[in-house]
Parts: C-alpha cells; structure tokens; sequence
C-alpha cells in the first residue's frame, strides 16, 4: 500500500480490476458489490492494508470455503497491481510445476491473473497470419469429456458457452383443455350451439375444436452442498438457459434448507440472474439435509408445480448429513407425484462407482433414472434420454441407470 495513503476515490480504478479477476476466479461478484465495497472503503478509510482486506472481505465474501481463494487474489493484486498481473502468474504457475495437484481455485487465479499480463506485440510479418477462432475438433471433444470439477477458468467459460447452445425438448402432452380449431378432430357442441342460437336457432356451420398441447413442466431440484458447489455453479448456467427457453421450469436450490429462485433465473441477463440468487441462498457450500429439503418441497411445492406430467431433475451427490434419515419415504412421494424422476448424480463418473453411503442406498430404489452429471457429453446424453418416448420407457419398467 503506499505511503501516501490515497483516498478511496483514488482507488476506484483498481478496485474495479480487482472485482474483475475475482470474478474471473469464480466469486460472485457483481455491480452492487462493488458499490458496496466502495462505500466500505470511504467509512473505513484505507490507512491499512488490513483495514482495507477487512473491508473488502466484509463485503464480497458470502462463504467461508471463498476466503482462502480471496485472499490469495488480494495478496497478488494489491502487492502491485500492474506489476502483479505479470509477475503473480508466473509465481503460482512455478508451484504448479510441483508433483502434487494444485488446487482448483490456485489454477483459477494463476489463468485470471495471467489473463491481465501485456502481451509483446506479434512479429513484422509480410502476411498477417489468418487465425481461426473456432475450436478444433480434438479440443471440443476434450471439453466434452472434461470433468466439470477439473476445469480451469478457460474451460469454464468455454462450456458455458457450450450449455447456452444445448435445447431442452421435452415431448408435448395432451391436457385437459381444448382449443377451437376449423380442423380439428372433435365437434364444438356448445360453441355450435351458442353460434346457432345467433341466427335464430339455425345451425349454419359446425364448430369444431382441439385439445391443447404443451410440454409437462420441469423441476430441477439441485443440491448446493460443499461437495456439489463446484458442480452446481455450473449447472446453474444450464437451468439459467433452460428457464429462458422455455416455459413452465421450476428450479430449487438446497443445502441445509430449500430455496425456490426459478423468479431470479428468468432474469435474461446471467449475471444478474446468479447475482440475485448468491444473494437470496444462505447455505452454500455448507451441509446437506436432502431428506428434509425434499419433505419440506413435497409439503410446500408439489401440488403447485408437479401437475400435468411434470419430469423432475434431482441433482445431488446423495451425501446426506442426516444418514438417509426420513429420504426413502420422501423420495418415494416425490415420485408418485410427477411422471419422470430422473436422479443426476457426479458420483457415476466413476467406473467402480458402489451405492455405499445410506442416502444412496435411501434414495436409489425410488427414482426412475439414474444419470451421471459431470461433464457435458452427460448433459447432451440427459438431453437426448428426454427426447424418448415415455411409453417406451414404461413398458420397460424398474430403474434405468445409464453411465457415461
């Protein structure tokens, strides 16, 4: 910090690059909170460097799992923040060198710092070299089958690029409604018979009508717990799509309790939409009780969101807190009360995967499918299982685990 002791009015540039790289490393960070960290700043003062770490910590951190990634980020960043674009890259990219795995945020900071370094200008060529922007085949095929939880910032950004693309069709069912239609198949008695009672009684045309056709609704039920949060922040981005594209989806989000933010995921813009719901969910990355999340969704929101078919996407790894307790009668009424239960779980990327933890065992007998969730080749295969015909699949009976 230099010796000075520049106002917080003077800082604002920086701050703002800082709120940058920490978004760039996965922190949700938007523009009230750097509204909210500049107020801080100016109450604060910034005639310490750890008056200043406290204040933007007070206002930026929303989990404890973040403060070790925090600060990291501001120990590189605010040691110079010009210099340290260029030299804290290298420095972390040097520990990588180690034998040892470096850590998923450590790669995360060390690809957002090093995103910020002044690049030599390129060679004098006679011809500029023409760049192709669209990823290579093996390289997309690479993102395809990359583990969500293994990705670095480049990866990440790239397959939400990816899951922006993908279509989520959904087999439209008859309802219970009908429509008028000159062509359609049944006969408009009491519309013939109210349009003849116009003419005097004389039936001058038959009216006809047809029942509607819409997709069942979609509930998605993700769990937020500290072994699912790297997993969820990515599939917020699918639900985030899926919730703009079509309509009647419902997404809930839990950890230790149950939050409905299918209102903040129709917000067009993403980071809007993921903004209002880090600030709406209080239990991230913290435990999980699926048992009482699922109870307290059957009491609350079944009869609301669960008619007319709705297909129910259950996304958790199984790992309950609560050793399965009161899981199996919760999701057995859970899958009495929609058409399709489809469980999404990370864990089945694993070839040897065993149903050994009694949330597992709880829950696997009642659900219909049995899906792994960890990349995107998973999510296109959910995509095309969703395309099926569900009278195939009722034939068939008992549960249906498909690995990838």
């Amino acid at each position: 910090m230099p010796r000075d002791q520049p106002s917080a009015e003077a800082l604002a540039p920086n701050l703002l690059a800082f709120l940058r790289l920490l978004r760039r490393v996965g922190l949700q960070v938007g523009p009230g909170d750097a509204l909210a960290a500049a107020e801080a700043l100016t109450l604060v003062g910034v005639e310490t460097r750890a008056t200043v770490r406290a204040a933007l910590a007070a206002t930026l951190l929303r989990r404890h799992e973040q403060a070790g990634l925090f600060d990291a980020a501001f120990a590189l960043f605010w040691r110079d923040p010009e210099k340290g674009a260029t030299e804290a890259a290298f420095a972390m990219l040097e520990e990588q060198k180690a034998p040892q795995k470096p850590k998923a945020g450590d790669r995360r900071l060390a690809e957002a710092m090093a995103a910020d370094r002044p690049r030599p200008p390129p060679p004098p060529q006679e011809q500029p070299p023409q760049l192709d922007a669209a990823m290579t085949v093996s390289e997309r095929e690479r993102l395809q089958q990359m583990d969500f939880e293994a990705m670095g910032a480049t990866e990440i950004a790239l397959a939400r690029q990816e899951i922006r693309r993908l279509v989520l069709p959904l087999d439209a069912r008859p309802t219970r409604r009908f429509r008028t239609d000159p062509l359609g198949p049944r006969v408009d008695l009491k519309a013939t018979i109210r349009a003849g009672s116009r003419s005097g009684g004389e039936l001058v045309r038959i009216l006809r009508r047809r029942r509607v056709v819409r997709p069942p609704p979609l509930v998605a039920i993700c769990d937020i717990s500290g072994s699912m949060a790297r997993y969820a922040q990515v599939l917020l981005h699918f639900l985030h799509a899926v919730t703009n594209d079509r309509e009647r989806v419902h997404s809930f989000l839990f950890g230790t309790r149950l939050s409905n933010i299918t209102r903040q995921l129709k917000h067009r813009d993403p980071e809007i939409a993921f903004e209002m719901v880090a600030h709406m969910v209080p239990d991230w990355s913290g435990g999980t009780r699926i048992g009482e999340a699922l109870e307290r969704f059957n009491q609350d929101w079944g009869r609301r969101v669960l008619g007319q078919g709705a297909v129910v996407l259950l996304i958790t790894d199984g790992l309950d807190r609560e050793g399965g307790r009161g899981l199996a009668e919760a999701t057995d009424r859970l899958k009495r009360s929609c058409r399709r239960l489809i469980w999404l779980n990370p864990l089945l990327r694993y070839a040897g995967f065993q149903p050994k933890s009694q949330g597992i065992r709880a829950m696997l007998p009642h659900v219909h499918e049995f899906r792994p969730v960890h990349n995107l080749a998973s999510l296109r295969q959910l995509i095309e299982a969703l395309k099926r015909d569900d009278r195939r699949r009722a034939g068939a009976g008992g549960l249906n685990r498909a690995t990838g």
